[in-house]
């Protein structure tokens, strides 16, 4: 039993895996996992995740595999259980984003994000669940999720419905897989400095008008996600469950 509340947060003797850990809100998750006491897979989706298991120190390997291939969940998740024998939480985190009109979205830009956001996200938490059911072992899968989960977004018909499956998902996994010990989560961000929002960032107008629907009036940090990560991720919620968590500094509280 924990002698501290403080206790609950520490993740000594876990191997987590976080996508798309190159750099960004994975970079960050993964520091303040490790920081709380993990073990860190972290994994780059064109390269591997060198600099960030580089700052971590010898706690992290680096992993890539290519999750916009329908085998690249696959490879990941083996190589992953090759090194560190297991993963006890999974953070889904990688994603990719294209912006066009509707009529012009290509099939093939449309299927590629599906594939990176959503089906890998299936794709990875079903190879998890599978080895921890069979372990019988407790375990945390975390989506990242998106305020395009809850609304649709410009430009992004892809983006939004990806990001609406993954809330769809996280809930479905969550309901099968609560007897087991096992909570499955989700994290929507809100507007946050990364390179899926360079765009918005240099567009001044865009940047204006975000900026004053949010209550906090700043974009989020990376290191804005730590600590509702670090919660999700530890036994300080293990009756938490299913849940969607806006992290967006009010953005839907407007």
């Amino acid at each position: 039993m924990p002698t501290s509340i403080l206790d609950l947060f520490r993740l000594d003797g876990r191997v987590a895996l976080v996508t798309g850990a190159a750099s960004g809100l994975g970079a960050a998750i993964a520091t303040a996992l490790a920081e709380a006491g993990a073990q860190v897979a972290v994994h780059g989706n064109r390269r591997p995740a060198t600099d960030t298991a580089a700052a971590i120190g010898s706690s992290a390997a680096a992993f890539q595999a290519d999750l916009g291939d329908t085998t690249g969940a696959a490879k990941l998740f083996d190589e992953v259980k090759q090194r560190f024998g297991r993963v006890d939480i999974l953070i889904n985190n990688a994603g990719t984003i294209h912006r066009d009109a509707a009529e012009e979205f290509k099939l093939e830009d449309w299927q590629r994000v599906l594939q990176v956001n959503l089906t890998s996200v299936f794709q990875l938490s079903q190879l998890v669940g599978r080895d921890l059911l069979a372990r019988k072992a407790p375990g945390k899968i975390i989506n990242i999720a998106s305020l395009l989960s809850f609304q649709g977004g410009i430009r992004v018909p892809a983006y939004a419905a990806s990001k609406g499956g993954v809330a769809q998902l996280t809930k479905a996994l969550a309901n099968e897989w609560a007897p087991h010990d096992i909570q499955v989560n989700a994290i929507a961000p809100g507007y946050f400095t990364t390179t899926n929002t360079e765009a918005l960032q240099a567009d001044p107008t865009r940047n204006r008008q975000i900026l004053e629907r949010i209550p906090a009036a700043r974009w989020g940090q990376p290191e804005d996600l730590a600590g509702a990560a670090l919660f999700l991720s530890s036994r300080a919620s293990d009756y938490v469950t299913g849940t969607v968590l806006t992290v967006d500094g009010g953005w839907m509280g407007r």
